[in-house]
Order: C-alpha cells, then sequence, then structure tokens
C-alpha cells in the first residue's frame, strides 16, 4: 500500500502530495489521528484530505485508515505481509494483487537499463557462439532456475538448470570464457551460490546475479564479468514466505528471454514455430477432440458388454470410420430390443464391433490380445 501511494506521488495534485507525504513520513500515526488533525500538519483542508484517500483507490478516510493500520502492522507472519488475521476473501484477493502490482511498477521504475543490456548482450552472444547457459538456484529459487532453462531450451541454446548446490559447484568449474551462469537468490546468502558466482569469475565467464541488492551475492558483483540485476522488494526472505520475490525473478527471466529471443538470428522464429506446432496437437489429443471426453461407459463385448475402450478405443482396434456412430447405433438397438440378445453374452447377427456373424465369430482370446493396442493407443493419449 505504501509503495503505490510512493509510486502515485508525481501523479497527485500538489495539495493531495502533501498528504501523501505525511502519510509516508507516519503511517502509523496517520492511521489513528482524526481528520482535522490531518489537515493542519499536511496544510490542507479536510476535503483534500478525503480527496487523496479517493485518488489512491479507497472509499474514503475510513476505509483508506483501515487498510493502513492493516498495512503497517506488517501482515501475518510467515504467510503474507499485507493481509490481517481477520481478512476475508475479497480482502485477501485485493491485498495480495495489490501488493504484487506496487511491485512490479515499483521494479519497471527503478530496474537498471544499462545493466539488463550487458546482460542481454552477454547471454545472446552465448546463444550465437554455441557456449553455455546455466541456471543456478536452491529451493524456491531453484524452481524459477528450471523456469529460465524452459524458457532458453526452447531458444535453440545449450542450457541447463541446477538446483543442487554441490553440482553448481562442479558444474561453475567446467565453465570457460563466454558461457553464462544465471544465478538466483532471493536472500543472497547461500553459501553454494556465493561460492559458484565466484568461480565462474575465476573461469572467465559471465555471471548474471538475479538478487536483491546490499547481500552478500550482489557485493561479489565486480569486474565486467559480473553482472547485478537487483530485485528490491520490502518482503523479508527470513520471516514470509516468497511471493513478491518470485514474480519479480521470473519478470526478469522473462525479460532476458525475449530481448535475447529479439537479437539471435532470424532463422529462429521457424524453429520455434516448429516447437509448438507439435506441442499445440498433442494437447488437443486425438483430432483436437478431448479423449476422456470421447470414453464411453461400462458396456463389454456386443449390444450390452462393449469393452470399456471408447470411440478411439474401437477406432484404434477396427479401424471403422464412425465409432461414435456405432456406440449410439448399438446403444439404441439395446434399448428397443433388450431381448434380442442372448444371456450367454453372444451376438445373435452380425455385430458392429466384431463384424462377424455367429458362425465367423473370434475366440475370446483373439478378442482380447486384439485390444492391446487400442487400450496402448489410450494409454499414450492418457499419458500425455
Amino acid at each position: 500500500m505504501l509503495d503505490r501511494i510512493r509510486a502515485s506521488i508525481p501523479a497527485l495534485p500538489p495539495a493531495e502530495q502533501r498528504v501523501a507525504k505525511l502519510v509516508l513520513a507516519d503511517p502509523r500515526s496517520f492511521a489513528s489521528l482524526p481528520v482535522g488533525e490531518l489537515a493542519e500538519r499536511s496544510q490542507v483542508s479536510k476535503p483534500t484530505v478525503v480527496r487523496f484517500c479517493r485518488s489512491v483507490g479507497y472509499d474514503g478516510l475510513a476505509d483508506f485508515k483501515l487498510k493502513l493500520a492493516g498495512n503497517v502492522n506488517e501482515g501475518v507472519p510467515f504467510v503474507h505481509r499485507s493481509v490481517a488475521e481477520d481478512d476475508k476473501p475479497g480482502d485477501v484477493i485485493v491485498k495480495v494483487i495489490d501488493n504484487a502490482v506496487s511491485a512490479l511498477l515499483k521494479y519497471r521504475n527503478d530496474a537498471a537499463g544499462h545493466a539488463f543490456e550487458r546482460a542481454i548482450a552477454a547471454l545472446a552472444a552465448a546463444g550465437r557462439a554455441g557456449k553455455r547457459i546455466e541456471f543456478y538456484g536452491v529451493g524456491n529459487s531453484g524452481i524459477l532456475a528450471q523456469d529460465g532453462q524452459h524458457k532458453f531450451f526452447r531458444l535453440g541454446v545449450n542450457t541447463a538448470a541446477i538446483s543442487d548446490g554441490h553440482v553448481q559447484v562442479m558444474a561453475a568449474t567446467m565453465l570457460t570464457p563466454g558461457d553464462c551462469a544465471v544465478i538466483i537468490s532471493n536472500s543472497g546468502r547461500s553459501r553454494d551460490l556465493l561460492d559458484a558466482a565466484d568461480i565462474a569469475r575465476r573461469k572467465g565467464a559471465t555471471a548474471i546475479l538475479i538478487t536483491a541488492s546490499g547481500s552478500p551475492l550482489a557485493q561479489t558483483a565486480q569486474g565486467n564479468n559480473q553482472i547485478l540485476l537487483a530485485c528490491d522488494h520490502p518482503e523479508g526472505y527470513d520471516l514470509y514466505s516468497p511471493m513478491v520475490s518470485r514474480l519479480l525473478h521470473l519478470m526478469v527471466i522473462d525479460i532476458l528471454t525475449t530481448a535475447v529471443a529479439l537479437r539471435l538470428p532470424g532463422e529462429l522464429r521457424p524453429m520455434l514455430q516448429e516447437i509448438s506446432a507439435p506441442s499445440a496437437t498433442r494437447s488437443r489429443g486425438d483430432g483436437g477432440v478431448d479423449v476422456a471426453s470421447r470414453v464411453q461407459p461400462g458396456l463389454g463385448h456386443g449390444p450390452e458388454q462393449v469393452p470399456v475402450l471408447g470411440a478411439l478405443g474401437r477406432d484404434a482396434m477396427q479401424g471403422a470410420p464412425s465409432a461414435v456412430w456405432r456406440a449410439t447405433q448399438v446403444r439404441s438397438n439395446a434399448a428397443a430390443s433388450p431381448s434380442s440378445t442372448p444371456k450367454t453374452g453372444t451376438c445373435s447377427g452380425p455385430c458392429p464391433y466384431c463384424r462377424a456373424t455367429n458362425s465367423q465369430r473370434r475366440t475370446r482370446s483373439d478378442r482380447r490380445r486384439r485390444a492391446w493396442p487400442a487400450m496402448s493407443v489410450l494409454a499414450g493419449h492418457a499419458s500425455r
């Protein structure tokens, strides 16, 4: 909340700016003082104080004070810094989103463009030269490292994500000049990451450090091959689970990926299209139709006993053009004349599933053997 007020000051009228500065100077007192004293301290009128509260997105002074009091109490430890114990779901939605949005907007205004330019140039050069781009992180940052590896993998570069501290140190010793190590850490205090950054520097590789400024990891950013992309936020790493920090780090990875993709050779675009096309086809399943929705429930062989393979399984087993029509037809026949099917489970005439007459009916073992390929097809689609 305070970050959002700070970011909105340039857009406020001069009188409301004085109210905003009073809030930022002593938010606890502002939440408890009456409107008259607030107006006197800000040297504005009482209506101006109320207008300020509405300008920054609140219903009025009472609503603003209520939200401000909950914000300055630093939330619920180990849960979230912007929520209170008695918040309703609607309040949690607003507070969590506001907290994330204000952090992203603040980072947009504070991001060091020259540092990003150096990092993007180093990554693009490594990608063009076929050098290694490795992402290091532990814990929650290890998941972010995997996200970075996945995004750069699609660009056709030699990349890897390592979340084990010992492997990070060993991998750093294999780096050479021209390689890049992207090291992600919220606290910047991991001993293994500090060692990996130092080893990468001594090996002549470029180390790109995504961490908080002032952290031990950030302080190692010295020399031309050490680039700090500082992500500062008020979320204490020792008191709250990483939420805003995770979003900021993901955003930094997205910025790097997008900028590097624009700098890599033009033949990269067709390759990205080839990667996307099979993924889209697989996500649609059988011809763009949801496989699960086509599986017909529990009938076996014949009108009463269709195997639990669904339309796709019957297509694969028999090569028939319209399994959906067959299922509808058989169920209609079974409903119209349930006595037409012998209780022995055999067909009295040409069966739409086995395509055989009584004299040509296959044995049970033969039908079971023919069902295996269809079941394999279903299993393959389910695993995707």
